[in-house]
């Protein structure tokens, strides 16, 4: 698919462009509103062709724990061994917590961690089934608040008794610069991966004490915009990090319900190295 349709469409997800003003853009870059609408479908999230992970080796239930404004809700997963595991949030993109970070949640589990996938939109009666109120939904939210209770939710996996002590974080997208955000906040935090997820400012840097992992597109010219400065700061704080770019490839390129954008080759090879750092710290 043309790059300026995939560009436009994550314009369109990652801002205040309506989904009219979007379509009217569409159109003029597809030739006409009839194949703008034949178009729309495989740029937008389709969750029955993703991955669907089945594993009788796991277990998974919703729960809640105390937010800033009353429970947060939560999947999580864990091994059913009878032993201790390593504790990793999973953050999802700015649509909540949809059924593609719900199987995330669940792969994490089945690496070896107990994984905990947080629904940010709770105080906002949870994730929605439509994806452009969602997004309208993940810009309501109090960005103070909101972060409180993902650090929240670090506390709460520190207080499973099947947990060691460990915890991590991942995110992707919106997420992915929540967790760089974590990283910053909670100085017991040892681990943040981020998948193409806006960077911490350089200020803010000295205070991390977790390994990072971050992993971009290299088509992803909006986010990537970040990576020089955050890099430097990285390094004169000398903080541990990995950073991977994942050349000829675009923002998402992890989600394999978003057919334009998934990249099958990065996906697991960033996988791979996502559940080697938390192996290696968790």
């Amino acid at each position: 698919m043309d790059q300026k349709i995939i560009n436009l469409y994550d314009e369109y997800t990652h801002s205040s462009l309506s989904r009219k003003d979007f379509m009217k853009r569409l159109a003029i870059l597809t030739g006409s509103t009839a194949l703008a609408l034949t178009v729309l479908p495989i740029l937008e999230n389709n969750y029955a062709i993703g991955a669907t992970l089945q594993d009788d080796s796991i277990s998974t239930e919703n729960v809640t724990y105390p937010g800033v404004d009353g429970d947060m809700k939560a999947v999580l997963a864990m091994p059913k061994d009878k032993r201790k595991f390593g504790s990793v949030l999973v953050i999802h993109e700015n649509r909540g917590l949809n059924p593609h970070i719900i199987d995330v949640t669940n792969r994490v589990a089945a690496a070896g961690f107990i994984a905990l996938g947080v629904d940010a939109l709770s105080s906002l009666g949870g994730t929605p089934a439509d994806e452009d109120k969602g997004r309208e939904m993940i810009g309501k939210l109090d960005p103070a608040k909101n972060l409180q209770n993902y650090l929240k939710g670090l506390g709460f996996l520190r207080t499973l008794k099947n947990g060691n002590g460990k915890v991590g974080c991942v995110g992707f997208c919106w997420g992915g610069g929540m967790a760089n955000q974590l990283a910053v906040r909670d100085s017991k935090l040892q681990a943040a991966v981020a998948y193409y997820g806006s960077q911490a400012l350089a200020e803010d840097v000295p205070k991390i004490k977790a390994s990072l992992m971050l992993h971009y597109g290299g088509l992803d010219e909006r986010i990537n915009a970040g990576i020089p400065a955050y890099e430097s700061a990285l390094k004169a704080n000398n903080v541990d990090y990995k950073i991977f770019i994942y050349n000829g490839v675009n923002h998402a390129f992890n989600n394999d319900t978003s057919p334009t954008r998934y990249n099958e080759v990065a996906a697991r090879l960033a996988w791979e190295r996502t559940i080697g750092l938390f192996k290696m710290v968790l």
